[in-house]
């Protein structure tokens, strides 16, 4: 008897559902016997030993459904040895809940810190394996993380939505699009979209080469102009600050803005004297069924995760390269971003379509 251990972490997203349900259809399926618990709300339930027994039921159905019905937490890494409420050592009790329930496996489902978290746990003796979930697309170790497409298709019709409108009143419209450290989704989206401008963390902008941009439209007789912007854009001037400086700058910047996206609009505003307006499609990003894409890679993933456990092979993560599935070693994993190359083919592509990057 194989007893598995299963959560979420982090941030919501497309196609949780189905790669768990990839995991257990590819485990009860086998000629082993499997328990499988479910914890709640990721790390909070491995903490608090809050769970309970899953049946081949709870996987039935779930393939369309976003979100994730084992619920989810955000369980800040940099935190994790700090004593939780009480003073309990949050480590400890994971580890104790594990051993309680004489677990083979934890499998964890989850963005960069969960994967530090993963770490962490198997540095600490645990059997881990994880899946990359994220709409950031920013996992080191695979060409993709799943959510990533579902989000690229909700954000390119928030784009696709504006040019209606903003060709109607001829408007400069800002696509706010999720991205806080990374670029790819409002890359992609953008691209996807049409967007004449897109900015991205990876490549600090100059507000009056966006402005030129938007001059050099309105000379040739375009009506309006589109830009997708990742709530993490910053300016050349923003960049060239120390950590410290950078952040009282964003504090300065949220009372003033709910984001980075309002104050490019009024700088824009000023520049060039036009009417912009913003528009941040935020959450439904992470919501809804995911994409077809999505529900095959996130099976994919799934049922080699089940493969590994039943192999015994611990200490991965399940991920992607080359157009396969691969098992990455969870230690080169934590703790590294995979950014936007700013000297990059896509980058190359995109401006060669007359993109700018602010740059």
């Amino acid at each position: 008897m194989k007893r598995i251990g299963m959560l979420t972490s982090g941030g919501d997203c497309q196609a949780l559902n189905a790669a768990m349900r990839g995991v257990a259809k590819s485990l009860y399926n086998a000629d082993e016997a499997v328990e499988i618990y479910g914890f709640q709300d990721g790390y909070q339930g491995l903490i608090k030993s809050e769970f309970r027994l899953l049946d081949y039921s709870d996987f039935t159905g779930i393939l369309t459904k976003g979100g994730t019905f084992l619920g989810s937490s955000r369980t800040p890494f940099k935190t994790i040895r700090e004593p939780g409420p009480g003073g309990i050592d949050k480590v400890d009790a994971m580890k104790q809940t594990y051993y309680k329930l004489q677990l083979h496996c934890l499998v964890i489902l989850g963005g960069n810190g969960t994967h530090k978290t993963a770490n962490l746990l198997r540095e600490e003796g645990l059997n881990i394996i994880t899946l990359p979930k994220t709409i950031d697309n920013d996992l080191w170790g695979t060409d993709m993380t799943f959510g990533f497409q579902s989000a690229i298709d909700v954000a390119t019709n928030a784009i696709d939505q504006i040019h209606t409108t903003a060709a109607s009143h001829g408007r400069v419209f800002i696509v706010e699009v999720m991205g806080h450290k990374v670029g790819w989704l409002p890359l992609y989206a953008g691209m996807a979209g049409g967007a004449d401008i897109i900015l991205i963390p990876e490549i600090p902008y100059d507000v009056k080469k966006i402005a030129k941009k938007i001059k050099q439209r309105n000379d040739r007789g375009d009506r309006f102009t589109i830009l997708a912007v990742a709530e993490g854009a910053i300016s050349k001037e923003d960049a060239a600050l120390s950590k410290k400086e950078y952040k009282k700058r964003m504090e300065k910047l949220h009372a003033k803005y709910p984001s980075v996206s309002y104050e490019i609009a009024a700088r824009l505003a000023e520049e060039c004297g036009c009417d912009v307006r913003v528009t941040v499609p935020g959450h439904t990003q992470r919501g809804g069924a995911p994409c077809p894409y999505d529900r095959v890679f996130a099976s994919r993933l799934g049922a080699e995760a089940g493969e590994l456990i039943l192999k015994g092979e611990y200490g991965f993560m399940v991920g992607f390269q080359n157009q396969e599935i691969v098992k990455v070693p969870l230690g080169e994993v934590a703790g590294k971003l995979k950014t936007v190359p700013p000297d990059g083919s896509i980058i190359r592509e995109a401006k060669m379509l007359g993109i700018s990057f602010g740059d």
